[in-house]
């Protein structure tokens, strides 16, 4: 490879590295530790590629880089900072930076994206004025969360649909939220929608909209949150929980970029992103018949799995110092963690994720006179919670089926804190019930409806409607 690389480094050190490491790659080297030396090597036309870090003596890298995409708007610009945000990630794309790196990078990597950045040609990028006082959408210095705010940095100017992955109070719905927030439909509406939180006989009409007249209590025409989130982002909230119908009415608008409310006869346009999200493994729900692969091939052209809380356990500290001054900022006292409280938060297992955490952080702000959390503090209140409370081990072998389902039961709600699940709970539970028992009963009479009917003590009539409703397709030779 060839090309002059010019480095901008406050860090004698980071310059040192640099140097060596592209000098061997074959590349021409030069390296200064201020702002202006660089603009004065850009200015006259020096350099092939830029990095640079974004703190240095004389000038913030952000500052320089507008100056720097007007005099040269085709020289890319790799920024390289220990100031490792997501606002970080964003403002460098925003001000036209070719790549983000955070401190400590891999020098491998970087090589690889100098080679990449000096072989193909590159768009100019959309700009946008970001304030430093703009609220964190996002929390978190750990490897999982730099590499989520590096896509995330990507995929702001463009309308690629996106799934996000992710368990329970993991911050699916933020991440949807900073996409749109901070991409080029920020301007449109963000709309919202939780599959599990809907009867799924009345989600059609709630995505799509419903005509007067089209069942029994549509008095008047309702829009659907399509039309109200048209010029914006809707994100599908639990796709996973949506029935076979409404699938196949929303592939038809992902591939056709028109839908027709209920009770409409005329296709309506459509010009709105979508982000979907799910904790659920969606291939296995093809398998099993519950889900179309059509449609998953048509959300999932990016993927994007937001990491558990006991995966990146180093972020814990910046995201209970967050909910604490969020807790400050509503009113409640001021309150500061003493090592002992730290490493008790470290130390647990967050089964409900960072929700979890937050509503942990908001007892201890709201209960505890005291200005400092003890671990004491941490330990009682995670005592009281009922992910804590003494209960069988997962797959005991004395463990009935009542106390597995208390065990479960326990656990869900252990993930949404002090605040309630949606609504719907009744029917989201006794489907996951009763779709095993059905499967299991049919697969044990060998997909004989009549013996299924009476293993299961249910009329025949009421099996196949449990069939049809639930979608329970995996079995051969059904009759």
């Amino acid at each position: 490879m060839t090309g002059t690389i010019l480095v901008a480094d406050d860090d004698g050190a980071i310059r040192t590295v640099l140097n060596q490491a592209l000098s061997r790659a074959g590349y021409e080297v030069r390296c200064t530790g201020n702002a202006a030396t660089l603009w004065s090597w850009i200015d006259r036309g020096d350099g092939d590629l830029v990095i640079t870090d974004v703190v240095m003596p004389d000038e913030n890298a952000f500052e320089l880089l507008p100056r720097v995409k007007k005099r040269r708007p085709d020289l890319p610009v790799v920024v390289i900072s220990a100031q490792n945000t997501f606002m970080t990630a964003i403002r460098a794309s925003e001000r036209g930076a070719y790549e983000y790196l955070p401190k400590p990078f891999d020098l491998k990597e970087l090589i690889s994206v100098v080679a990449r950045a000096l072989s193909e040609p590159r768009a100019k990028p959309m700009e946008r004025a970001a304030e430093a006082t703009e609220p964190m959408p996002l929390v978190g210095r750990s490897t999982a969360m730099q590499e989520i705010y590096r896509v995330l940095a990507r995929l702001m100017q463009t309308d690629l649909t996106v799934l996000i992955h992710g368990e329970s109070g993991t911050g699916k719905e933020l991440v949807a939220r900073a996409l749109h927030d901070y991409g080029k439909r920020r301007k449109g509406p963000f709309v919202a929608i939780n599959m599990a939180a809907i009867p799924k006989e009345l989600i059609e009409a709630e995505l799509f909209g419903y005509e007067k007249g089209a069942f029994t209590g549509a008095t008047s025409r309702h829009p659907g949150r399509f039309e109200q989130a048209e010029g914006g982002t809707l994100f599908l909230d639990e796709i996973g929980d949506m029935p076979m119908e409404a699938q196949t009415r929303l592939l038809r608008v992902l591939q056709e970029g028109e839908y027709t409310t209920v009770g409409g006869r005329s296709p309506i346009r459509t010009n709105v992103r979508i982000v979907a999200a799910t904790n659920r493994d969606l291939r296995q729900w093809i398998g099993q018949g519950l889900f179309r692969e059509d449609l998953y091939f048509r959300l999932n052209v990016v993927p994007l799995r937001l990491p558990p809380l006991r995966e990146r356990k180093e972020d814990i500290l910046d995201l209970a110092r967050h909910f604490f001054m969020q807790c400050e900022e509503e009113g409640l006292p001021s309150k500061r963690l003493d090592p002992d409280a730290v490493g008790a938060l470290q130390n647990h297992r967050w089964s409900g994720n960072v929700r979890e955490l937050e509503n942990l952080v908001r007892r201890l702000a709201a209960l505890y006179p005291e200005d400092v959390i003890t671990a004491a503090h941490i330990e009682h209140e995670l005592d009281e919670a009922p992910s804590s409370s003494p209960s069988a081990p997962a797959g005991a072998a004395s463990e009935t089926l009542q106390e597995a389902v208390e065990r479960h039961l326990s656990d869900y709600f252990a993930e949404f804190g002090a605040s309630l699940p949606p609504p719907g709970l009744y029917h989201r539970i006794m489907r996951d019930v009763e779709y095993p028992l059905v499967s299991a009963a049919l697969a044990a009479t060998r997909g004989n409806q009549i013996k299924a009917a009476e293993l299961l003590g249910v009329n025949r009539n009421t099996l196949r409607k449990k069939i049809r409703d639930l979608d329970v397709r995996m079995m051969r030779g059904v009759r």
